[in-house]
């Protein structure tokens, strides 16, 4: 549908901020939210799609993914083919997954045709320090058109997949040496940060070191890093090493949270939880539990859920599904892949939630997203329909529908 009005109607809305309306209506105006209600009044002559017996939600958002970054379809041993790990040396907080964004990856419409209108495509978790992520729509032909601005976060990791990575080449052995490097490189910035400032108070010139620039706003508090740990002590490292630098943060993967749930509660630790269903395919991930989501919750951790890796993604609600046997609030999982990681992404202000004035990103599916006997039936971004499943086919890759 092109025309720049329409409404849904008839449809179970779940808005995620403000409860369930019944048969409630959206209006859709210039790409944003217009009406919203049980009894909505229409403009007179408003297109209208009828989704009675269908259930609506915002725009479904996956947090932490490497979409386009580790690029598919892929080739077994086809290294070069990676482009989400810098691994030249451990800290290269200066390379963005922005420049290696591809607009034509085919997970990104094979993400959206399940629902999913945003994500944040963040560096692997090779390096200490892997560069900056990118929040974006999936829409577009360029990371210009699809990205978020000023909504990047720098990627940190701790444990097994940094030390493995740089234990050959004499680098990092141990944990001891994760700690120290990372350590090292923020002091490191703090330290820079204060000779440019000093500099430029007087007026001198201050030669630029790249790799520093990018730290400065994370030690200056105006960039949220997102530190990679699995097991619960290299989770309270990375707690004690964001305290230090007095870092804005997130724990990605928390797998052993449930061990520290109290110790991440009273420190207002916020916690991306996922994959889920992984196989103990490293020591780190033996322990993993489904009950560590609910448990994380239970006392007072705020979560987002992630599926991780490129198109896995399209499986998140299924995934999230299959954690309320385990323990979690159903309405949280919900929450947990829509307004919970739209905060985290500081994007709360223009989606993750169904409300007037927010941008109108928007899933339909034929029964409660979290079954996996439920089918998303409808993507929308910005008030445009990206997928139709009546009109459209998961499998064929129809390039122009990236034209606007």
């Amino acid at each position: 549908m092109e025309s720049k009005t329409y409404a849904l109607t008839q449809a179970k809305i779940l808005t995620i901020a403000n409860g369930i309306i019944d048969n409630g209506s959206i209006l859709i105006k210039d790409g944003k939210i217009a009406g919203l209600g049980a009894q909505l009044d229409l403009p007179a002559g408003t297109e209208t799609i009828d989704l009675a017996g269908h259930w609506v939600t915002p725009g479904l958002i996956d947090p932490h993914t490497h979409i386009s970054n580790f690029p598919e379809p892929r080739m077994m041993g086809a290294r070069s083919a990676y482009d989400g790990n810098e691994m030249t040396k451990p800290v290269v907080p200066a390379t963005r997954a922005r420049d290696a964004l591809n607009p034509f990856d085919p997970a990104i419409k094979k993400v959206r045709n399940a629902g999913f209108t945003t994500v944040c495509t963040l560096p692997g978790s090779g390096n200490l320090i892997g560069g900056t992520g990118v929040v974006y729509k999936l829409r577009g032909r360029s990371a210009e058109e699809m990205m978020i601005p000023g909504k990047e976060q720098m990627k940190f990791a701790l444990g097994e997949n940094p030390k493995s990575n740089y234990a050959e080449r004499n680098m990092i052995y141990t944990r001891m040496g994760n700690a120290a490097q990372l350590r090292e490189a923020l002091y490191n910035a703090v330290v820079y940060k204060e000779k440019k400032e000093d500099a430029a108070k007087r007026g001198d010139y201050f030669a630029k070191d790249f790799s520093m620039e990018a730290l400065v706003p994370v030690v200056s508090g105006d960039m949220f890093c997102r530190i990679h740990s699995h097991r619960s002590d290299d989770i309270l490292t990375a707690v004690a090493i964001g305290e230090e630098f007095g870092l804005k943060f997130s724990i990605e993967h928390c797998t052993e949270g449930y061990k520290i749930k109290d110790i991440l509660a009273a420190k207002a630790v916020k916690a991306v939880v996922g994959p889920m269903l992984m196989e103990p395919y490293k020591q780190e991930i033996w322990e993993l539990r489904l009950e560590n989501a609910g448990e994380l919750v239970a006392a007072g951790v705020e979560i987002c859920l992630t599926a991780d890796t490129s198109s896995h993604t399209c499986y998140l609600p299924q995934q999230a599904g299959t954690l309320t046997a385990y323990g979690l609030n159903h309405d949280y999982a919900l929450k947990a892949i829509t307004l919970n990681p739209a905060k985290l992404l500081g994007i709360d202000d223009q989606v993750g939630s169904l409300e007037v004035g927010k941008d109108a990103d928007i899933a339909v599916f034929d029964g409660d997203p979290l079954l996996n006997t439920t089918r998303c039936q409808m993507t929308i971004i910005d008030g445009k329909i990206y997928f139709d499943r009546a009109q459209d086919s998961l499998l064929e890759l129809d390039y122009t529908a990236f034209q606007e």
